[in-house]
């Protein structure tokens, strides 16, 4: 096997563009599930929200594509009341089972045929980031060191993309270090103690949701203008799962916990399938195991294995401080 391609490929992964949208997306299920105790299932309609939202309102309707990422936000905001009003003075379950659906349902009706001049169906819509790559000041060229080279494209949307991260990372510490985000916690840990104190936990709870998916979002946002494309298989419900997994790693409640979740989630994914890939090619894994299209699915299994264990020996996570949370407490 390639060790050195696969060990390059693997460290690329890892900062690359997926682990910016995960972290993203993490960040923002942070606020939900980490801060808050929301069972968000839904987070990739967020996700889809946002990417649909700036990719409609400039390829469709002509706007600029600052006036679309506005009008992604608004639509983050109005399905997050949408789900959240009715649910949020209910069990934590009803919130669980609505997202999960309407992330489902986004996805169903972005790709329904008559609505196609809309949203473009199946193959979705494209070519609408024009204007973010307009902007790029780096210069035309190759850019890195080891195993990281970038073309003056790849190099600005890595930028922005980390530059947004780190921006709703330190935003997040900062408000949960506020009076604010105590209240959130306090509603994490005992949601009766807080109303016995005059907090209105459901009106808490609401603006976590709506915080954490405008974050959410705007992960889908960088997403589809980084690939300057927004396609509904982007936005099925194993994606919020992957994105759980990601917290999970990082460890849930934690500042960076997500971001660096994020990274070593893609870059262990990139490197089972690298491994896998490099033994079944050299036939180290007989045919008879395993031969190359089954290789996405055993490295998903043997990926999911190690974060079991990972749940059942260290529930805080990585970087988690059991004293702030832990899963088998929840």
């Amino acid at each position: 096997m390639d060790w050195a391609e696969i060990i390059s490929a693997t460290a690329r992964t890892g900062v690359g563009t997926t682990a910016i949208v995960y972290a993203l997306a993490a960040i923002g299920l942070n606020v939900h599930f980490g801060y808050t105790g929301l069972l968000n299932f839904g987070q990739v309609g967020f996700m889809g929200a946002g990417a649909y939202g700036v990719a409609i309102a400039v390829d469709v309707w002509g706007f600029s594509l600052w006036a679309g990422i506005v009008f992604s936000v608004f639509t983050a905001v109005l399905l997050a009341l949408l789900l959240g009003l009715p649910t949020l003075r209910l069990r934590a379950s009803y919130l669980a089972i609505v997202t999960i659906a309407a992330g489902e349902i986004f996805r169903i009706l972005i790709q329904n045929p008559n609505w196609r001049e809309t949203t473009g169906g199946a193959n979705g819509i494209s070519g609408f980031s024009d204007a973010f790559y307009d902007i790029n000041p780096i210069a035309d060229g190759s850019y890195g060191f080891g195993p990281w080279h970038y073309s003056a494209r790849s190099l600005w949307a890595l930028l922005v993309g980390w530059g947004l991260v780190v921006v709703f990372a330190l935003g997040v510490g900062i408000l949960m270090r506020s009076p604010w985000g105590r209240v959130l916690k306090s509603v994490r840990e005992d949601e009766d103690a807080a109303r016995s104190l005059g907090k209105n936990a459901y009106g808490f709870k609401l603006q976590s949701l709506v915080v954490g998916g405008v974050i959410g979002a705007f992960a889908g946002m960088y997403q589809a203008i980084e690939k300057s494309s927004a396609t509904p298989g982007n936005y099925r419900p194993e994606t919020t799962f992957f994105v759980y997994a990601a917290l999970i790693l990082g460890g849930v409640a934690r500042t960076w916990g997500p971001v660096l979740g994020a990274m070593l989630m893609v870059a262990l994914l990139e490197l089972v399938n690298g491994i896998l890939r490099g033994a079944v090619t050299e036939e180290l894994i007989p045919s008879s195991l395993m031969d190359t299209t089954q290789i996405g699915q055993v490295r998903l299994i043997l990926v999911g294995v190690g974060l079991a264990a990972l749940v059942v020996f260290r529930p805080q996570g990585l970087f988690g401080d059991k004293r702030e949370i832990a899963l088998e407490d929840r």
